[in-house]
Formats: structure tokens, sequence, C-alpha cells
């Protein structure tokens, strides 16, 4: 058999153009098999949508259609079962499932490609991987957005010191810090969400780059594979990488949420904090130090973020100087895909292993929350609201008490009255109510603040716009 009528030869499928193979090297660096078999299923999927809707417009007899349908199922189960061929020669899952299909089927193989192009079918496997894979996403996000939920609801009231600059600022409560990062997460659902409704379009049927001269129906192959519709440019169909970009984004920027989160962690877990421990299920040893227990599940949370903004940085840079339509560039935007997704669907599990699992030390915190002077603005703000005093002013008069107090090594609440007044005469002992770290995070009433009944009508609302 010659090797232009060979249904094995990688040359029978580019076709008459090419009387020899590829040069190994040449087969290495344009091989794509080892990374993109994993798009079989939506491989399949699209060539089924498309042989019914060629069959259905009567471009192929229904006897093809009958016999692809039928090999392709097959194929499907030998992938399935872990015994189909794959062949670095046949380059990519699409010739890959080509080629067997010819040694299964014979001829009628051949009349799936008509009206279509590896171009426009690469497009639409890979924004099917993309939306299917976003929907798996947001499954996750959503479960560590109830494994905070938990922790917030369970500690409300427990009262420990907010940071801004890493410093002291004023008491919060732990259910509160936790609730920050279900609304973190919950804006990465969104974004998740926003990039799957522009993957809507179907690129399948608009070919190379020109569209086709059968008379396909677009429509049909869009609805069949759940799109909403076909895409509106032929040259714009198979040009198109935005899906994959605006997934990698998001995606980056669950890792820069993830990746804050794990920072507390190993601080939280660290001996000058002690705020929270880890279970030892998410923690490790050290070699030589017997005592040692290392946040390494956040620490790597924390270090694989750079991945993600890594990934998203290499598809922007293959697609950057890219004229329109396709160019070979475009098979690297499958790794970077795939990796980042892998990635993030790892760090999710193992976060929302650590928060479902961690065990929050409150003593510790509370007693954290009443160092640093954590309650100065308390004082600002009753000397505005019980003596009329203006707050530039108040906060001046606070100034000079805390100034006070450290001279004097202790805190706010220990400072006597009459070291108060000698500084604000009209300060009363009332001023003392507000000076714990309790009151003052019970204080913070406003919607959305740390007051632990605030805290638990925004667990409740949470849950009910998130689907908890």
């Amino acid at each position: 058999m010659s090797q232009t009528s060979d249904p094995q030869s990688p040359s029978r499928i580019w076709g008459g153009r090419f009387a020899s193979g590829p040069a190994a090297v040449m087969q290495e660096i344009n091989a794509s098999i080892g990374f993109d078999k994993r798009l079989y299923r939506q491989d399949i999927a699209g060539s089924r949508a498309h042989c019914a809707m060629l069959a259905t417009c009567g471009i192929i007899s229904e006897a093809d259609a009958n016999a692809i349908t039928s090999g392709l199922q097959t194929i499907l189960a030998e992938i399935e079962a872990g015994t189909f061929p794959f062949r670095v020669a046949f380059e990519d899952i699409h010739m890959n499932v080509e080629a067997r299909l010819a040694e299964l089927i014979g001829e009628a193989a051949g009349r799936l490609h008509t009206a279509r192009s590896r171009n426009d079918q690469v497009a639409t496997d890979f924004k099917l991987w993309v939306r299917d894979t976003l929907a798996t996403v947001d499954a996750g996000l959503a479960a560590l957005q109830a494994a905070l939920l938990t922790q917030a609801e369970a500690h409300a009231d427990a009262v420990m010191p907010g940071f801004t600059h890493l410093q002291t600022a004023q008491p919060v409560t732990f259910g509160h810090h936790m609730l920050a990062y279900v609304e973190m997460f919950g804006r990465d659902r969104g974004r998740m969400a926003d990039a799957r409704a522009r993957a809507e379009e179907c690129p399948l049927g608009a070919a190379a780059l020109a569209g086709t001269s059968f008379p396909i129906d677009r429509a049909m192959t869009a609805k069949a594979l759940g799109f909403a519709g076909p895409t509106r440019n032929s040259l714009d169909s198979v040009s198109d990488r935005d899906f994959a970009l605006e997934a990698l984004s998001a995606a980056a920027i669950a890792g820069v949420h993830l990746s804050r989160l794990a920072e507390e962690l190993v601080i939280w877990t660290s001996a000058q904090f002690a705020f929270v421990r880890l279970p030892d299920s998410f923690s490790t040893g050290s070699s030589i130090m017997p005592q040692k227990r290392n946040p390494d599940a956040a620490e790597l949370c924390r270090a694989k973020a750079g991945r993600l903004i890594a990934d998203l940085n290499a598809l922007l840079i293959v697609m950057k100087g890219l004229p329109l339509a396709y160019s070979k560039d475009m098979q690297d935007d499958k790794e970077p895909t795939f990796e980042a997704f892998d990635t993030l669907a790892l760090c999710l599990a193992a976060m929302t292993g650590m928060i479902s699992e961690l065990t929050v030390d409150r003593a510790a915190c509370k007693a954290a929350a009443g160092k640093a002077f954590a309650t100065a603005t308390d004082l600002a703000d009753w000397l505005v609201r019980v003596l009329g005093m203006p707050f530039r002013e108040a906060h001046h008069v606070t100034g000079t008490l805390v100034k006070a107090a450290e001279a004097k090594g202790c805190d706010l609440i220990d400072l006597p009255l009459a070291e108060m007044r000698a500084v604000e005469p009209r300060v009363t002992e009332d001023v003392y109510s507000v000076l714990t770290v309790d009151s003052s995070a019970a204080s913070r009433t406003s919607f959305g603040g740390t007051a632990p009944a605030q805290v638990r009508l925004q667990c409740a609302e949470a849950r009910r716009r998130f689907g908890l």
C-alpha cells in the first residue's frame, strides 16, 4: 500500500500535498496528543453532533452517519477502558480519533470531516472543556465558602484583633474575618460564571477560517452541544481564545485569594500568634526538630498561586502577536489552561480541608485583641458621641491618652479616670464601658460590620445569596 493511500499514515490525514512523514524532531514539537487527549469526551461529542447535522442536512447518508456514530461510541468506550491506541504519529486527539474510526468502519470515516476543519474542531472541543471545567470549579469554590461559613457561624462572637499593615487596628470577630473570604470566593464564582456566559457560542462549522460551501445547519450543532447558538464570524471563531483567557484570569484571581488566606493560616498557626491549630492531616513535621508542626498545605497553596498567574501570563503572551486566523502557536493554549485548573482544583480541595478542620483558640484570639490599644478608636468615638467633640479633636485627645497609657505600661482600660480627666476634664466613668474588646466588637452594628449580631445575619444572608 502506498504511503498516501494508507489510512494509518499522517500524510494521508494531511492530504496529497506531502509525500513523506515529518522528521522525528518535527513530530516531537508538533504532537499534542500527550496533553490534548484529555479532550476526548468533548471531541467525540462534537463529532457526533457534526455527524448528525451532516446527515440531517443530506450531506452524508444515514448509513454512513450510523456507522460513524457507532464507531465513535466504540472509541469512547475504548478510551474510558484504557485500551485505545493513542499514537504520537497522529499528532492530536482529533487525528487519533479519526484514524481509529477509519480502522473501525473504513471509508465512511473520511466523510465525518466534511464541512469542518481541525481549526473549528479544536476551538469547539477546547471551549466545551473550559465550560465543563468552570462548572466543576464553581462547585469547589462553593464547598470552600460553605466551610468558611460554618466556621463563621461557630465563631460569630469570638473576638480577635483586626489588622491593618499587619499591626493591631481594632477588635473584630473571627466569624467576621471568615466572612471576608466568603465574599472573595463569591466574587470568584461570579467571574467564573461570567467567563462561562461569554463561552456560549459554538465555533463548529466555521471550518478553517472562511466557513463552508456545504449547506450546514450551525444552529443544530450548537444546540446539540449545549451552546446558546453559533459564533457569528468564521475568522473570529477559529482565532478566539478569549474564553480561555477569561477563565485563566478568574483562576489567577481565585489563586490570589487562596494565597492570602493561606498566608493568614501560616501566621495564625505560628507560636507567636497561636490563633488556630491545623489538624495532623494538614500538617507536617521536621526531619530534625521533633516539636515542629508545619502548615505545609497552606504554604503550598500560597506558592501555587504563582503558577496560576504564570499560566495566565503564558497564554496572554502566546496570543498577543497572532494575526488572524489560526496559527500553530495556539496549540500552546491547552497546557497552561489544563495545568491552571488542575492546580486550582487541588488548592481548593486542600484549603477546604484545612478550613473545615481547623481549631480556633478563642482565648488566644481574645487576649491578642486586647493588646496594642485596640480600643482607641472606641474611645475617640465615645468622645464624639457623648461629649460632642469634633472627631479630629477626639482623635488628638485619644492619641494623648494612648501616649499616657504607654508611658505607664498599661492599656487604656487600666488608665485611671483622674489621668484621663487631666487630658479631658469632661470624661466620666462611663468611658470604661466602651474599652473592652467585647463591647468594641459588639458596637460595630453597621451593615457588614463585625458585631456578632451582624455576623449571624450576614451568615444567613450569604447562605441564601450563594446557594449554600
